[in-house]
């Protein structure tokens, strides 16, 4: 049951329903765990990564509302449960205890390549049937390779 009438088709809404709830979990889950790196932490590099892994926080929470909120717009009820995030990220699990700061940086390229390269399919699928999402999701898109970039170059 919807309570919100789509402007979108019925195939429509489910192939863009899926694209923005599968980006929902992988913000949701990136958050998580940028949060959990950020909690345990150590090394040289400390600080730095440390602010750095709350930039991602930051941006992870804000974008996941924004496709939350879209998703509803579509009448496609979000879910960000913990137990959908566990189930349909594409992101692997953080060591438990404390990660290095070497680690860490490598923990958030890998994290932020797998979300990366999900949201550029949901860019493609989202094109034709609703330009509206798919601007949504270039957007977050966007501001997750700036990241993406500024860990990597951490990696050096």
């Amino acid at each position: 049951m919807s309570v919100v009438k789509s402007p979108l088709s019925d195939a429509d809404l489910k192939s863009v329903g899926t694209a923005l709830q599968g980006a929902l979990v992988d913000l949701v889950d990136l958050g998580l765990v940028a949060k959990q790196v950020h909690w345990n932490v150590m090394g040289p590099r400390f600080r730095s990564v440390h602010l750095q892994l709350d930039e991602v926080v930051d941006t992870a929470r804000l974008h996941s509302d924004t496709v939350a909120e879209r998703c509803s717009a579509i009448g496609v009820p979000p879910d960000g449960r913990a137990a959908t995030v566990a189930a349909q990220s594409a992101i692997g699990g953080v060591p438990e205890g404390w990660v290095k700061d070497t680690d860490a940086v490598r923990i958030m390229v890998d994290a932020l390549g797998a979300v990366i390269e999900r949201m550029r399919e949901r860019i493609g699928v989202t094109g034709d049937p609703d330009p509206v999402s798919q601007d949504i999701i270039i957007g977050l898109t966007a501001d997750l390779e700036k990241h993406a970039w500024m860990f990597q170059a951490e990696s050096v």
